[in-house]
């Protein structure tokens, strides 16, 4: 394994397991940001299942937006997964940015999220 993808796999690793400790039984907005498409779900550790999710391929969004690469792109999907999870009954999340930095597409897809009516 490459040097980058050693070093991105342990910022990982140390975001989640810092996230456990402070979790206190809430459920996780993950997120994944490719050079294409954002995706984001909503994540039951204990049960170990998907509660909501939301993508840029996801046919609601595909509508509204250019690209899936942009922050438009990021902010729609950032708003539909918090009206998903608020329609399956969440109300409050840890946001488990992954290793990405908390900027750009990742700061907007967690600001559209809170808009949307997640708490974290």
């Amino acid at each position: 394994m490459s040097k980058a993808k050693t070093n991105f796999e342990r910022r990982r690793r140390r975001v989640r397991l810092r996230l456990q400790d402070k979790a206190a039984g809430r459920l996780r907005l993950s997120i994944f940001r490719s050079s294409k498409h954002i995706y984001a779900q909503v994540i039951d550790d204990a049960k170990g299942h998907t509660v909501a999710a939301a993508s840029s391929i996801d046919a609601d969004v595909k509508g509204k937006i250019k690209t899936g690469a942009d922050i438009a792109a990021a902010k729609e999907v950032g708003k539909l997964v918090a009206t998903r999870a608020l329609a399956a009954g969440v109300k409050q999340v840890v946001f488990d940015r992954g290793a990405y930095m908390f900027h750009g597409r990742v700061k907007a897809l967690a600001d559209a999220a809170r808009e949307g009516g997640l708490s974290f």
